[in-house]
């Protein structure tokens, strides 16, 4: 690269890491990605990224509920429109190295997402925040605000996602949203559920959490084990501390690496997770617990016939949320326009999801995605099961800059019936398409 260049190399080494990509580093994983500057990373760089953003869905009206729009066909975080366009994610971000032992990462979002939509209104904030001690063999300690152990899909930088809507399963049963909890609020005696109004909804915590961790990396030949574990609070830099008692983080990944660099090189990876936390509301302490398995394979990445296949099973108990279905409107039923919490851990979800992806030119890939979640299915008259087959066509420019467009066929089953008002949701839910260009800066 010139030197003279105004994005020296440097600022490509903070960059590429920021974004999970180490373009000059060895074979690497998230936990080293995200929790490790490079050790070629000057003490202060900076940089980041954004994501203009465009939906589209017809908006169906529902026919039971005087004819409203459900929010599964309006576009989150608002709600308030079927077709939009936004920036989703907008990034700023600060890393490098105090020397060769400590490492640091600070990172504010500035986006339009379930991240900074605060109380309803709109709210940036620190969404990463932490430093690396590097002085113990075998065990790297990271503390601040740290993307948890977690799945894998939960895990990986942004540049590495093939579609523009997240997988249901990731994002209701491992995106925690935050709620207020110094508000009063009743079980609804009905559906054994708390309602909660979006003014007291603190936003998504982005699969992070304040505490501090425990991770390594180990290789022999061209195998790799790594390992995760965390302690910390469950709660948010906006809601605060919204527990009494710790949040446990474990993840376990082995990975058969063919070759390459840094989260597109070339292997196999599989990985088992675990966390529990006891979040409290009403002054009730809860229990939740979240586990799953993973499996990713990829070989290849921007050369022709490159491909990757990605596996992912969740399960969860406790704290079960399941989001408001329409806005506030007159005539319509709290339980409809809230979101209803089932925090006792008799309240069960699970999913899975299955994605492929092939490269049909250096710059042109193809892939595929289906996604499945069970919500509920303790509770027959709330049982949910949200199937999505998703179709998409990226054009990657680099491996930091690229463009995806997605099609997604959606369905929403109401496997007990009768339930007119829930049947007439499902029969509202339609597809929706999103394209997405992500530009590193």
């Amino acid at each position: 690269m010139n030197k003279g260049h105004p994005f020296s190399r440097n600022a490509l080494i903070i960059a590429a890491a920021m974004f999970g990509v180490t373009p000059l580093a060895h074979a690497a994983n998230w936990f080293e990605l995200q929790g490790t500057s490079p050790a070629k990373a000057p003490i202060f760089g900076v940089s980041g990224f954004i994501e203009p953003s465009l939906y589209a869905q017809s908006g169906n009206e529902d026919s039971f509920e005087k004819n409203q729009i459900p929010h599964i066909d309006l576009i989150a975080p608002g709600f308030s429109q079927s077709t939009t366009a936004n920036i989703l994610r907008a990034r700023i971000m600060f890393r490098g190295n105090l020397n060769k032992h400590i490492s640091y990462f600070f990172g504010g979002e500035f986006g339009d997402n379930g991240f900074t939509h605060v109380r309803g209104g709109y709210q940036p904030g620190l969404i990463d925040g932490h430093f690396t001690f590097s002085y113990i063999p075998g065990a790297r300690i990271e503390a601040g605000l740290i993307r948890a152990p977690s799945a894998e899909g939960a895990m990986q930088g942004f540049m590495s996602y093939n579609f523009v809507l997240s997988p249901t399963v990731i994002g209701q049963l491992v995106q925690q949203r935050m709620y207020n909890s110094s508000t009063p609020y009743d079980i609804n005696p009905k559906l054994h559920a708390y309602l909660i109004n979006g003014k007291n909804t603190l936003g998504v915590n982005g699969y992070r959490y304040p505490g501090i961790m425990a991770f390594d990396w180990f290789r022999n030949g061209h195998w790799e084990f790594t390992y995760g574990a965390m302690i910390g609070m469950f709660g948010t830099v906006a809601a605060g501390n919204q527990s009494n008692s710790p949040l446990y983080a474990a993840r376990l990944q082995e990975a058969y690496i063919f070759g390459g660099k840094g989260p597109f090189r070339s292997d196999i990876q599989a990985g088992v997770w675990y966390q529990h936390a006891s979040p409290e509301l009403n002054g009730t302490s809860y229990s939740m617990n979240r586990y799953g398995v993973d499996l990713q394979y990829l070989q290849g990445y921007m050369h022709q016939w490159g491909r990757q296949f990605r596996f992912q099973y969740i399960r969860g108990s406790g704290w079960i949320s399941a989001p408001a279905a329409f806005s506030s409107a007159p005539g319509l039923a709290a339980p409809l326009t809230n979101t209803q919490l089932y925090p006792g851990s008799q309240n069960k979800a699970s999913g899975y999801m299955l994605e492929g992806g092939l490269f049909l030119t250096k710059h042109i890939e193809a892939n595929l995605r289906y996604d499945y979640y069970d919500r509920l299915p303790n509770d027959p008259a709330q049982q949910r099961i949200f199937k999505t087959w998703a179709i998409g066509l990226q054009y990657h420019f680099t491996p930091l800059t690229k463009i995806m467009a997605g099609y997604y066929f959606r369905t929403l089953d109401v496997p007990h019936q009768p339930n007119p008002a829930a049947n007439s949701i499902s029969d509202a839910v339609d597809n929706e398409f999103a394209m997405q260009a992500m530009i590193a800066f």
